[in-house]
C-alpha cells in the first residue's frame, strides 16, 4: 500500500493479485472470500473524492440510476441508503484503476477467462442515519429469471468497514442453494431493495467481515449477505464491481414475482428517460464496454433491453 501519494494522484492500474488454491477452494465452499487489500491508499482517497462529488451532485437521478435503496415513494426526509448504478458512466477516470484491474483478474480466476464486467454500483450510508442493507441474494434482483447466472461481486469500502458502520456479513454455504423467496421490505413494492424471509435461513451463522479501506470481500450471486446500519459519525462508502460469464438460457422456466411487483420511482424515471432516447445512450455505453462481442451476451442484452423498454 502507498500511503505517501497525494489524494489527487492519477488512478491507473494493472492486476497485482493472484489467488492461491486455498483461497479459490474457500470461495467455492463458503461463497465468499475476504482480502485485506485490492487497491492502494492513494487510489481509495481519490475514489472518495469522486464518489462524494457524484452523490452530492445527484448525478444519474434523472436516468433512474441514483436513488435511495430503502426509500418509499413519496417519502420525505434525507436518503438513508443512496445507490448509484454504473458510476463509471459519470466519471470516466474510473475505467483505469488498480481496483478494477485486480477485480477483473480475480473474477477470471474464480469464474474462468471468459468472465467480464456485468455492472457496478456505489453505495453511501450517511453518518448516523444510514440504513441497513437487508439480507438478500444478488441473483434475486435479476429481472429475467429464465437465465442461469454465474456472477461474483467484489465489494470495497472507501473507509474502514466495521460492525458499527455496516461491514458485510455472509452466511457460509448459501451459494450452493437455490434463490430463496424474496420480497420488498414492508411488502412495499415502491421500495427498490429486496429482503429474504428471515425464517428461511439461520442468521446466527452469519460471518461479519470488517475491512480496512481498500480491502474487499468477494461473494457469489447466491450467497446470502447483509450490511448493518451506519451508527458512526463518518459516511460509509463502498464501491462494488460485478462480473459474470455470459448468462445462459435455462431449460426450465422460473419466475421472480417479487421483481414483477416492483413500482419504484427510480424505475419510472428510467423508463421515461429510455423512451426519450436514453436507450440509445445505454447501447452506446455497452458498446464501449464490449458487452456485444459475445453472441450469448448479445442475446441476453437484447432480451433485457426489450423487456425494460416495453415494460
Amino acid at each position: 500500500m502507498d500511503a505517501t501519494a497525494p489524494p489527487s494522484a492519477p488512478i491507473t492500474g494493472r492486476p497485482t493479485i493472484n489467488l492461491i488454491e486455498a483461497q479459490i477452494r474457500s470461495f467455492r465452499e463458503d461463497g465468499f472470500l475476504v482480502l485485506p487489500a485490492i487497491s492502494t491508499d492513494a487510489e481509495v482517497a481519490k475514489l472518495r473524492e469522486i464518489f462524494d462529488r457524484l452523490f452530492s451532485e445527484n448525478v444519474g437521478f434523472k436516468e433512474g440510476n441514483q436513488f435511495d435503496l430503502v426509500g418509499r415513494s413519496g417519502e420525505s426526509g434525507p436518503p438513508r441508503l443512496k445507490q448509484l448504478i454504473n458510476p463509471v458512466n459519470y466519471a470516466p477516470e474510473l475505467r483505469d484503476t488498480v481496483f478494477r484491474a485486480n477485480a477483473l483478474s480475480i473474477a477470471r480466476q474464480l469464474l474462468g477467462p471468459e468472465a467480464g464486467p456485468a455492472f457496478e454500483h456505489a453505495i453511501l450510508k450517511p453518518a448516523r442515519h444510514g440504513a441497513a442493507t437487508p439480507w438478500h441474494q444478488d441473483e434475486a434482483h435479476r429481472f429475467d429469471a429464465n437465465f442461469d447466472y454465474n456472477q461474483v461481486s467484489i465489494w470495497m469500502p472507501l473507509q474502514e468497514a466495521t460492525l458499527e458502520n455496516g461491514c458485510m456479513q455472509y452466511v457460509p454455504g448459501t451459494n450452493h442453494g437455490e434463490v430463496l423467496k424474496h420480497r420488498s421490505p414492508g411488502d412495499d413494492p415502491t421500495v427498490h431493495a429486496l429482503e429474504t424471509d428471515p425464517t428461511t435461513f439461520d442468521a446466527t451463522k452469519a460471518v461479519p467481515c470488517p475491512l480496512p479501506p481498500g480491502g474487499c470481500t468477494i461473494h457469489a450471486g447466491r450467497t446470502l449477505h447483509y450490511a448493518g446500519p451506519n451508527n458512526t459519525d463518518i459516511p460509509r462508502r463502498a464501491y462494488i464491481l460485478a462480473f459474470e460469464v455470459s448468462p445462459k438460457l435455462r431449460e426450465a422456466e422460473r419466475k421472480f414475482p417479487w421483481n414483477e411487483e416492483k413500482r419504484t420511482d427510480d424505475e419510472a424515471r428510467k423508463r421515461a428517460w429510455r423512451k426519450r432516447g436514453g436507450v440509445l445512450v445505454e447501447v452506446g455505453r455497452k458498446l464501449r464496454q464490449g458487452f456485444f462481442t459475445d453472441p450469448k451476451r448479445l442475446i441476453f442484452e437484447v432480451r433485457r433491453a426489450a423487456r425494460a423498454f416495453f415494460k
